[in-house]
């Protein structure tokens, strides 16, 4: 009986460290290399949106007094829930406090 606690106890604690392991968050990565990552496919690099699915989709330059009017928070609502069929949400897969961040990068793209 006691072998079998022993093994029970070994087993329970397996789990709890596997799902402490794989509860824990994402290490946060730098605003810009995340919109590198998720962003500049179609937004390219610079924000211009000068990129082959950027040209097809027709996206706009982020740089562009236009796009740089927007208030922080319209962007943010975008970024956060998608636009249209084209413009993924990004909230569940980066989070608000990222998306945030995103956006202050995206204003920081202005055209010089």
């Amino acid at each position: 009986m006691n072998r079998k606690l022993k093994s029970f106890s070994a087993l329970i604690a397996l789990i709890v460290l596997g799902t402490t392991m794989t509860a824990a968050p994402p290490q946060q990565k730098d605003p810009k290399q995340v919109y590198l990552d998720k962003c500049s496919v179609c937004h390219g690099e610079d924000g211009a949106g000068k990129t082959a699915k950027g040209k097809k989709l027709k996206v706009k330059d982020l740089r562009s007094p236009e796009v740089q009017k927007m208030s922080a928070t319209d962007m943010l609502n975008i970024v956060l829930k998608g636009k249209g069929q084209d413009m993924d949400a990004f909230e569940k897969d980066l989070g608000a406090d990222m998306c945030k961040k995103l956006v202050a990068y995206m204003q920081g793209l202005v055209k010089n």
